[in-house]
């Protein structure tokens, strides 16, 4: 991610195996691809683009059966790594606060309630055998010092956690340790899962934060063990705007956004909406009323429709949603009807989502936006819009008395 700004007793013999697994690991950054079974999903709907082999495809029409789908209550444990180099003056309750029970509550919002996240942090520090400086810690981390250090923290803290019993492993470095650098927090994937508990380990969250750490770190980290892609753009020459494709709009483009909710489209890949709340928008004009995304349903309401698709080609699509200040929207300094496009074969960090700005001559919140040229782009009422190159006009008519928004759509 960009820089702006309860165990019980485990059988030791396990330390063996996991340690022969780990020897010849080959360990892969979150950008790589990590293949699954396809599950099909039943409520996927007729605009929704087919999942592609692009790591981290936002084709909905499957699950990559490699990732946990977040439907249900899911554990995660805490791992805390210390160093010798190093003795820290932190405990491990201070940097579960860091994390707890803030990343909780964003998925709680974020989900409408289908979705809990359930921490299960470690008490004691597992001490790693090489100092902190030895492991080449990197957000570009060269792959043999990657795999030395996940070997070493597997098989450090084998002895007292039982990884069988977790959907969701982190591993949380001291952060005052000289050799630990804070961009190199993320998501490592393995070419091959290890095998630990009689259970196989796909991915491992790496945490080098600061304390206090990033906000929203751990729910953007979080989102990649449920297959969401980096939304960010990363100049090739690491200088320039990593903001370009979504600004505030989510936080998988920036942890630090004003409105970071995850967008309608990925909420609806990851089961948090369901066919009967996608609007699939044919040719000619239709109306549709959009609730803004971060806003809960009324008890027993099934939440409204909170997303219009238009099919644009087999792996394109424009996306209509409403943003409000509610939830995880909370701090916006604008709302609106956004529009963005979608495409299934761009990968994670390739524009997979890029929103369309409605106000491409203005820009607002410059004090507090990440890319203030995208804080403006929702549409108000009584404004129209027409998305260059796609022949589709979106016009806001009005809010209801509730706060939905009532738009027309013209293709």
């Amino acid at each position: 991610m960009p820089r702006q700004q309860t165990p019980g007793g485990v059988d030791r013999s396990r330390m063996r195996t996991t340690a022969a697994a780990l020897t010849s690991l080959t360990a892969l950054a979150a950008m790589s691809l990590v293949a699954g079974p396809a599950v099909a999903d039943p409520g996927a709907g007729p605009c929704a683009l087919t999942r592609t082999a692009a790591h981290h495809s936002l084709g909905l029409d499957s699950w990559n059966g490699a990732y946990p789908k977040p439907e249900r209550t899911l554990n995660a444990v805490m791992v805390f790594l210390s160093f010798p180099d190093h003795r820290t003056t932190l405990t491990t309750e201070q940097l579960t606060a860091d994390y707890f029970p803030a990343t909780s509550e964003f998925f709680e919002r974020a989900s409408y309630g289908r979705f809990r996240l359930v921490p299960h942090p470690q008490k004691q520090w597992i001490q790693m055998p090489k100092p902190s400086a030895a492991y080449g810690i990197q957000r570009d981390w060269a792959p043999a010092d990657r795999a030395a250090y996940l070997r070493d923290a597997v098989a450090g803290a084998d002895p007292s956690v039982d990884f069988s019993r977790y959907d969701v492993v982190y591993f949380v470095a001291d952060p005052d340790a000289p050799g630990v650098d804070s961009d190199a927090t993320k998501v490592v994937n393995f070419e091959q899962p290890i095998r630990a508990d009689g259970a196989d380990l796909r991915r491992i969250v790496t945490v080098f934060e600061k304390h206090p750490p990033d906000r929203n770190v751990l729910a953007h980290e979080t989102g990649h063990v449920f297959d969401l892609p980096d939304l960010y753009h990363r100049p090739s020459d690491g200088k320039g705007d990593w903001d370009t494709y979504v600004g505030d709009w989510d936080v998988m483009g920036s942890q630090f956004g004003m409105a970071p909710d995850l967008f309608a489209w990925q909420k609806w890949k990851l089961g948090w909406l369901d066919a009967s709340q996608v609007d699939c928008v044919g040719t000619g004009s239709s109306l549709h009323t959009l609730q803004p995304l971060s806003e809960a349903p009324r008890p027993g309401g099934t939440g409204g429709t909170r997303l219009a698709v238009v099919r644009t080609g087999p792996g394109s699509a424009i996306a209509i949603e409403a943003r409000g200040s509610a939830g995880n929207d909370g701090d916006t300094c604008t709302e609106g009807v956004l529009v963005y496009r979608v495409r299934n074969e761009a990968a994670s960090g390739g524009g997979p989502i890029e929103v369309v700005d409605a106000h491409p001559d203005t820009e607002a919140c410059w004090d507090r936006s990440v890319y203030p040229p995208l804080a403006d782009a929702p549409l108000e009422v009584g404004e129209t819009f027409t998305v260059p190159g796609e022949g589709i006009t979106v016009e806001v008519a009005d809010r209801t008395q509730s706060g939905a928004y009532t738009v027309k759509i013209t293709r």
